[in-house]
C-alpha cells in the first residue's frame, strides 16, 4: 500500500527573511559580548584591532666623567728652563747704542708726559748714547726707585711708548722699557747705592705695606733723613713684585736684589708678619710714630658668584702666581691638562701663558667683554696667542660642573652688549676643565673700622695723598684713583713721602 506524504505548508518569502535577519542579529550580539583583544583574546574577524602599546625607550647609563687631570712635572727639567727663561734678555751694549741713536730727543717730549712717574725719558736715553749708562740710571732712579722692575713690567706699549713720535710717525717706537732696563741693570750691579741720606731728623714714619708704594715712600722717607719702620704681613718685601708678577718676566731673584738695593741707603728698618687689623692697630701707630702711610694693598678676592666656585680645582690667580713665583722646583707645581681663566686682565694673561708653560694642553681665557675692553694690553694679548692660549670674548660664567667635588667644567653664557651695558642672551654651552683659575679682581677690606673716608671702596686720598684724617697718607692698590700699576704705585708713594716730609719740617 503506498504511503501518502504529509503535506507542508510553504512559509512566504518575507517571513523567511525576517528569521534570517534575527538570527544574524543573535550572532553579531554575542560576539560583541565576548572579551577584547585587550585582555588577551582573540578579537573577532573583522573587529578593529587596538593599537600597540609603545615601547619605552631604554635609558642610557649616565656618563662617568673622568677624573680631573691635574699634576705636577708635565714637562722635562729643559723645557721648565726654556719656558721660564728672561722673556726681554737685556740689550748688550750695541744694540743699546743703535736703539738710543733713534731718539729725536724731543724738547716737549710726549713719552714723558705719558709716564706716571715723569721721568726724564729724553735725558736719560741721551746719556745712554754719550756712554753713561750709569747717570742714566741716576736720571731714572731720581724719579722711580723701582726703575728696573719697571723696566721689565710696565705696559710701556700704551704709555711712553704708545706716544713716541718715532710710533706715530713710523709705527715703530723707540723701545724705551728695554734701555731703562739697560741702564739701571747697569748701576745695580755696581752694588753701589746712588743715594746717601740727609741729617736725622729724629722724625719716625710707620710704612704699612712693603709693595713698590711702601717701599718707594720709604726710601723716600729715608733720604730725607727720617726713620722708618715698615711693616710687612709676609714673609718677603716686594709685595706683588715679588709674588704677583708672571716669572718670565723677573728671572734670577731680581724682585729680592732690587728691595736690597733700595733698603741700601739706610735708615729702613722691615719688620714682617705684622698685618693691620690682626698684629697693628691704626692707632697705635699713631701713638707711636709721626706719621703713618698705609701701602697695603687689596686683601679681598672677588667672586665669581656661582655655585661650587669653592669645588676642588678652581684656584685664585693672585695666590697660584705667587706659589708659582716661590716655588723651588717648578716641576713639582700642578696643572691641569684643560684649564679656563676667567677675566681680562694682566694677570689673567699671566696665569693663562703660566699654565702653558707648565705644560697645560689647553688654556682659553674667557672675558665677558670684548676685546676692546680687555684691561690687559694688545700686547699682552698678543703675547698670550703666541703662546698657545686661546682667547674667547662676550662669555661668561654660569654655572661650574663637579664631580665628587671637583671641577670637570664650566657653563658658560654668551653676552652681549645693549646699549653700553652688559646683557645675557640666554644661549649656553659647556667647556671641559681640569682647573679653572679665577682672575676677575681684588677688592680693599676695611680692617679700620671705618676710621678713613672711603672713595669707591678704597681709601680716599687727595693729590698729596693724604687721606680724611691727619697725619696719615695711603698709596698704591688700597687708594681710591690708582690705575692698579707698579709705576703708579711708585708714584703714589714717592709723592706721599714729599708730603710727608714737608708735614714733618713744617
Amino acid at each position: 500500500m503506498a504511503v501518502k506524504k504529509k503535506a507542508t505548508a510553504k512559509l512566504p518569502a518575507k517571513v523567511i527573511r525576517k528569521a534570517v535577519a534575527a538570527a544574524v542579529k543573535a550572532v553579531k550580539g554575542k560576539a560583541a559580548a565576548k572579551p577584547s583583544a585587550a585582555h588577551g583574546k582573540t578579537p573577532p574577524k573583522g573587529a578593529a584591532k587596538a593599537p600597540a602599546k609603545a615601547a619605552k625607550p631604554a635609558v642610557p647609563p649616565p656618563k662617568k666623567l673622568k677624573p680631573a687631570d691635574v699634576r705636577p712635572g708635565r714637562l722635562s727639567p729643559a723645557a721648565y728652563a726654556e719656558n721660564f727663561s728672561d722673556l726681554h734678555p737685556r740689550f748688550s751694549d750695541h744694540e743699546a747704542l743703535v736703539e738710543a741713536d733713534r731718539c729725536f730727543f724731543c724738547h716737549d717730549a710726549p713719552c714723558q708726559t705719558a709716564c706716571p712717574t715723569s721721568i726724564d725719558i729724553p735725558l736719560f736715553i741721551r746719556e745712554i748714547q754719550a756712554g753713561h749708562p750709569k747717570s742714566a740710571a741716576k736720571t731714572i732712579f731720581d724719579q722711580n726707585i723701582f726703575g728696573g722692575m719697571c723696566a721689565r713690567v710696565c705696559p710701556t706699549e700704551t704709555l711712553c711708548e704708545e706716544v713716541c713720535v718715532r710710533n706715530t710717525s713710523e709705527g715703530k717706537p723707540v723701545k724705551i722699557g728695554m734701555l731703562q732696563r739697560y741702564a739701571t741693570d747697569a748701576a745695580m750691579t755696581e752694588r753701589k747705592h746712588p743715594y746717601g741720606r740727609a741729617r736725622p731728623t729724629g722724625k719716625k714714619v710707620a710704612v704699612v705695606g712693603a709693595g713698590p708704594a711702601g717701599l718707594a715712600c720709604a726710601h723716600r722717607l729715608a733720604m730725607r733723613g727720617h726713620d722708618v719702620t715698615v711693616f710687612e704681613a709676609r714673609e718677603k718685601a716686594g709685595g706683588l713684585n715679588e709674588y704677583g708678577i708672571a716669572a718670565y718676566k723677573s728671572v734670577d731673584d731680581f724682585a729680592q736684589r732690587e728691595v736690597d738695593f733700595i733698603l741700601s741707603i739706610g735708615g729702613i728698618t722691615i719688620e714682617h708678619g705684622k698685618s693691620l687689623g690682626k698684629e697693628l692697630s691704626l692707632s697705635e701707630l699713631q701713638s707711636q710714630f709721626d706719621a703713618v702711610f698705609l701701602g697695603m694693598g687689596m686683601q679681598g678676592v672677588n667672586a665669581l658668584g656661582t655655585r661650587d666656585e669653592n669645588a676642588k680645582g678652581i684656584e685664585d690667580a693672585v695666590d697660584y702666581i705667587a706659589e708659582l713665583r716661590q716655588a723651588k722646583d717648578l716641576a713639582k707645581l700642578p696643572v691641569g691638562r684643560k684649564v679656563l681663566v676667567i677675566g681680562g686682565g694682566m694677570t689673567a694673561i699671566d696665569v693663562a701663558v703660566q699654565s702653558k708653560l707648565l705644560g697645560a694642553e689647553e688654556v682659553t681665557i674667557l672675558y665677558r667683554r670684548g676685546q676692546e675692553h680687555m684691561k690687559a694690553s694688545r700686547y699682552e694679548q698678543e703675547l698670550a696667542q703666541t703662546r698657545g692660549v686661546k682667547i674667547r670674548h662676550w662669555v661668561a660664567p654660569k654655572k661650574v660642573v663637579t664631580a665628587d667635588g671637583e671641577v670637570r667644567g664650566l657653563v658658560c653664557e654668551y653676552t652681549r652688549d645693549a646699549g653700553g651695558k652688559l646683557a645675557s642672551t640666554g644661549e649656553t654651552f659647556t667647556l671641559d676643565a681640569d682647573m679653572i683659575f679665577k682672575a676677575i679682581g681684588q677688592s680693599f677690606i676695611d680692617v679700620m673700622g671705618g676710621q678713613l673716608a672711603l672713595e669707591s671702596g678704597k681709601l680716599q686720598v687727595d693729590a698729596d695723598r693724604r687721606t680724611t684724617v691727619r697725619g696719615i697718607w695711603a698709596g698704591g692698590d688700597c687708594a681710591a684713583g690708582g690705575k692698579d700699576l707698579t709705576v703708579a704705585a711708585v708714584d703714589d708713594g714717592r709723592r706721599a713721602a714729599e708730603s710727608i716730609h714737608a708735614f714733618l719740617s713744617a
